[in-house]
């Protein structure tokens, strides 16, 4: 079962620094784009950053300058590092795939993380 997981949320002040991961484990043959997501308390989930394959990077307009994702095809793994975070950051961030998967058969599928917490607050 592929499987995606987050890690390095937590409480940061205003102007602070996190570095976000996200582990794919699982059959899997390649993963296409990677990505994260976030949900603020009462906002729709938005797109925050994406990677492609060939490492290609989007930004939504509200962290360009501040955050950088990276990816490690090696092992598996989307990075997002976030700097000069600022109280309107706080969101449960989702880690998101695009995979091609082995089991049960060969296909495109679309994976999520369970998410983490971060919180800019001073």
């Amino acid at each position: 079962q592929v499987q995606l997981v987050e890690s390095g949320g937590g409480l940061v002040q205003p102007g602070g620094s996190l570095r976000l991961s996200c582990v794919v484990s699982g059959s899997i043959s390649s993963i296409n784009s990677m990505g994260w997501f976030r949900q603020g308390i009462g906002k729709e989930r938005e797109l925050v950053a994406t990677i492609s394959s060939g490492g290609t990077r989007k930004y939504a307009d509200s962290v360009k300058g501040r955050f950088a994702v990276s990816r490690d095809n090696a092992k598996d793994t989307v990075y997002l590092q976030m700097d000069n975070l600022k109280p309107e950051d706080t969101a449960v961030y989702y880690c998101n795939a695009d995979i091609w998967t082995l089991v049960p058969r060969y296909n495109l599928r679309n994976y999520w993380g369970q998410g983490t917490q971060v919180t800019v607050s001073s």
